[in-house]
């Protein structure tokens, strides 16, 4: 198959699920599994803030149907909306977090050495850490680590440079630490 005849596919697959009811649900039901496991998997198991932003990404994927040049499987144009929507997420939140107040930096000693296996229990303790962090450094883990992105690529989805953005994901990974050893202390 073609480059073209891809691109024509991935367009008339979109202008076809657009096209009526019954179009619209077949494509919905295929490709919102894949878009929520993204963002779920990139929220810190937080099944509201994951449903809330799939709604999201599926609203501006219609906005912005017209976008959609069919270069790329439509699942992988959700999941870069996603991404998008995650971003704009993390910075509401470091916007809100610098308004209300300057977040305190825990003094906390860092375990030795890296975890073995990962189970439930450590998947749970991970979501939780996460999520205790400030937004700014939760959506660079997110984007660098997760998404495996490149720091630079990570410093044009939060809005700063990419020293800035260096220097956050540094932050970023010793606060995670910290409070990763702490959690695992307290069990």
């Amino acid at each position: 198959m073609s480059a073209q005849t891809t691109v024509v596919k991935g367009v008339d697959e979109l202008s076809m699920a657009l096209a009526d009811d019954a179009g619209f649900e077949s494509w919905y039901r295929r490709t919102l599994p894949r878009v929520y496991s993204y963002l779920a998997s990139r929220t810190g198991g937080d099944v509201a803030l994951a449903e809330d932003l799939t709604q999201q990404t599926f609203i501006a994927a219609i906005d912005q149907r017209s976008r959609f040049d069919g270069r790329s499987d439509t699942v992988t144009w959700l999941c870069g909306i996603a991404r998008h929507k995650l971003a704009d997420h993390f910075r509401a939140i470091d916007r809100d977090d610098r308004r209300q107040m300057r977040m305190e930096v825990r003094q906390i000693e860092l375990e030795e050495g890296p975890r073995a296996g990962l189970e439930l229990e450590d998947r749970e303790m991970i979501g939780e850490v996460l999520r205790s962090l400030p937004a700014n450094q939760r959506a660079v883990l997110v984007f660098v680590v997760l998404d495996d992105l490149s720091v630079a690529e990570a410093a044009r989805l939060i809005g700063r440079s990419r020293g800035a953005t260096e220097s956050l994901l540094f932050r970023a990974r010793d606060s995670f630490r910290r409070a990763y050893a702490a959690e695992d202390r307290d069990d």
